[in-house]
């Protein structure tokens, strides 16, 4: 693949009830690729899928180390934390509580939240293999199973913009 552009089709999906595992190679170290999901997120994240939607998003981000919050800050400084760091393991591996429920509400209880693991593999080529495993969608209830299918798309979507910010990265060397 070396450093070529990654196309949204080169996104791989795999699915089971309570689970959506989505793969990807981007161009340059590890490093890289989990700086640009961890301390870019406001590069490739949907706007329309915050709390406060693009015209009044101020910030979005994820605090570094295990316990660090990812949240959103919307209109008047308003502060929405939709996810806590359980795992923090630069640039190998992060993983997070996704608490945020079928109908968009906080999910305050981590029991009842979801969990996203990334991993960032780095390749003998300069690439680096990213894999996305979003499971755990059981602790969302009777709506899991169709969550998990939204979120299928959601997060096919979400890679396909964090491949361009991680291209954008490489075009800026």
């Amino acid at each position: 693949m070396g450093q070529e552009t990654t196309n949204a089709s080169d996104i791989q999906q795999a699915t089971t009830a309570y689970s959506v595992r989505s793969s990807l190679r981007v161009p340059g170290p590890a490093d890289r690729a989990f700086a640009v999901f961890t301390e870019r997120l406001a590069d490739w994240w949907v706007k329309e899928y915050t709390w406060s939607g693009p015209q009044q998003l101020a910030k979005l981000g994820i605090e570094p180390g295990s316990g660090g919050m990812l949240y959103e800050i919307g209109p008047h400084g308003f502060r929405a934390d939709w996810g806590r760091v359980l795992d923090w393991q630069p640039p190998r591996r992060l993983v997070f509580n996704w608490q945020i429920g079928p109908d968009r509400a906080p999910v305050p209880d981590p029991a009842r939240s979801s969990v996203v693991e990334a991993r960032f593999a780095p390749q003998a080529d300069g690439t680096t293999l990213v894999d996305v495993e979003h499971r755990d969608f059981d602790r969302h209830g009777e709506a899991a199973e169709g969550y998990r299918e939204a979120l299928t798309a959601g997060w096919y979507e979400l890679l396909s913009r964090y491949a361009a910010a991680v291209e954008d990265t490489v075009v800026q060397d």
